[in-house]
């Protein structure tokens, strides 16, 4: 696959709509969803580049949102998490969150149940669906698939997500792709270009929205290599911002 090239700064300062995927993409993967360690220097340069966008700048995320404030405090940006479920159109707007259904208590203490068994796996609780997480314990995977397969059999209204060794049942309805469309529709997103960037399968759906809309979807590994480039990214466009303010 050919790498996608990230447009001109000035391109993306002028005109651009950025989304931007949390885990492995702004931050390195962790071996646990909690150990994440976020640059000092991201939640300043993000507050800054939000007001330089005009607002069009939010997070595209599996994180439930007061995850993601935590770890972006004291910035509050426009945000879609849960792959889309919950909204926050603007920095200042309350959340809105989709009519989706949540996962049965019953699947949430079988999943439970299944990650207490293994040495290293870890379940995480998310308000409408929940992650086995086996970064620690690789050799679960195969059997996570199966059990969680089986788990949500009889359900269409669930569906079962691979994501950075981990597995996700979440609420088939609203994904990243769904995210990034419901956001382009709104202000101050609304008529620029989009630019999304993410680094996992469940990105795709908004890769293939953001070129849906005229713009681009970056992948990380191709296009940045890394977190560390895709940060390093978003310092140039600031330190472009700030070179046309000088001008």
């Amino acid at each position: 696959m050919t790498p996608r090239t990230p447009p001109p700064p000035g391109d993306v300062l002028r005109r651009g709509a950025l989304f931007l995927d949390f885990d492995g993409t702004l931050v390195e993967i962790a071996p646990t969803p909690d150990a994440v360690r976020v640059d000092p220097a991201l939640s300043g340069m993000l507050r800054t580049l939000h007001e330089r966008l005009g607002g069009a700048l939010a997070i595209v995320s599996g994180r439930p949102l007061a995850t993601l404030d935590a770890f972006l405090a004291p910035t509050r940006l426009p945000a879609a998490c849960e792959h889309g479920v919950v909204l926050r159109v603007t920095a200042e707007a309350p959340a809105e969150t989709a009519d989706v259904p949540s996962v049965p208590d019953a699947w949430r203490a079988a999943a439970a149940a299944l990650a207490a068994s293994v040495p290293g796996a870890l379940y995480e609780a998310k308000p409408h669906g929940f992650s086995l997480h086996a970064r620690q314990a690789p050799a679960a995977m195969p059997r996570f698939e199966a059990a969680l397969r089986d788990l949500i059999a009889e359900d269409e209204r669930f569906l079962l997500l691979p994501a950075h060794m981990a597995w996700e049942v979440k609420p088939r309805a609203a994904d990243k792709g769904t995210a990034v469309a419901a956001l382009m529709a709104r202000a101050p997103f609304r008529g620029r270009m989009p630019v999304f960037i993410g680094d996992d399968v469940t990105d795709e759906a908004a890769i293939a929205a953001a070129e849906r809309h005229g713009g681009v979807g970056l992948r990380v590994e191709e296009s940045f290599g890394d977190p560390a480039g895709v940060r390093a990214w978003l310092a140039r466009l600031l330190d472009e911002a700030d070179d046309a303010a000088a001008a």
